[in-house]
């Protein structure tokens, strides 16, 4: 019996305009109202996440943010929490500005989000997601142990493919990693998606077989692979498809509730 919906947001929940379709909604919905888990799985912040919920007049459902790095019950209790070391984020950072111009660094840290300084990369990220930006000076907040669950570059495409390139290299106890073309996100190496869910699914007393996983991209691979039943909408790339065990409609039409339907879940 399945007991857990677990979700990617960008490109699975929402749709390309960054918002909900109404089966999304009505999919959420049902599932709550059954007595069911609804988890969103996502890169972003749990600011980021709860205004979905707010939007359609729900209380907020169980977490999983930064990837795996940051796991809350859905009264907000937070379960897991891993950040980067200092000497990481210290290093990391340093070599960020000794060797890139023209790049935005933003600092994740629990339910905070930082810049130095908010320019217009900064103020369309707050336009997207609804979350709040703080200015602060890195280095003070490292200073304080106010240590960085997650640190976003913003950059031009071929910045952004180099970055990955050269700072993967030079910092192996990181995930580097590129989620869009213009996004270069850096977390601690042993965090993932598939990590944060299994230890959701422990608080929980849930099983691997009592959830279904939905993701559209290749930072959901490690959550497909790990959930039995994973499905993947139909936007995915050919190579992710590959790796789920269904493919259901796009995030424009409201695969989730498609596939929730089919499969009897509601």
């Amino acid at each position: 019996m399945i007991k857990i919906i677990l979700s990617d947001i960008d490109g699975t929940f929402l749709k390309d305009d960054k918002k909900t379709p109404e089966l999304h909604a009505a999919a959420i919905k049902a599932v709550v109202a059954k007595g069911l888990k609804f988890v969103f799985v996502s890169a972003r912040m749990p600011e980021a996440i709860y205004p979905i919920t707010d939007a359609i007049g729900m209380a907020h459902t169980p977490v999983i943010s930064y990837g795996g790095g940051l796991v809350l019950t859905e009264d907000e209790e937070i379960i897991f929490d891993k950040k980067i070391s200092a000497d990481d984020a210290k290093n990391i950072l340093a070599e960020m500005k000794r060797g890139w111009q023209d790049i935005t660094i933003n600092y994740y840290t629990g339910r905070r989000w930082f810049v130095e300084e908010i320019d217009s990369r900064a103020q369309h990220e707050v336009d997207i997601t609804s979350a709040q930006v703080e200015v602060a000076n890195f280095d003070e907040l490292l200073r304080e142990n106010i240590l960085p669950n997650k640190i976003l570059v913003m950059c031009e495409p071929p910045t952004c493919e180099e970055m990955e390139r050269v700072l993967g290299k030079k910092f192996p106890s990181l995930n580097v990693v590129r989620s869009a073309p213009y996004l270069l996100e850096i977390m601690d190496k042993s965090i993932s998606k598939a990590t944060g869910i299994e230890i959701l699914l422990k608080h929980y007393g849930f099983e691997l077989n009592e959830a279904i996983a939905f993701g559209d991209n290749y930072n959901d691979i490690e959550m497909l692979e790990l959930i039995p039943q994973s499905v993947v909408m139909a936007n995915a790339p050919d190579a992710v498809k590959k790796i789920a065990a269904n493919v259901t409609d796009s995030n424009e039409v409201g695969g989730i509730y498609t596939y929730l339907v089919k499969s009897g879940v509601i």
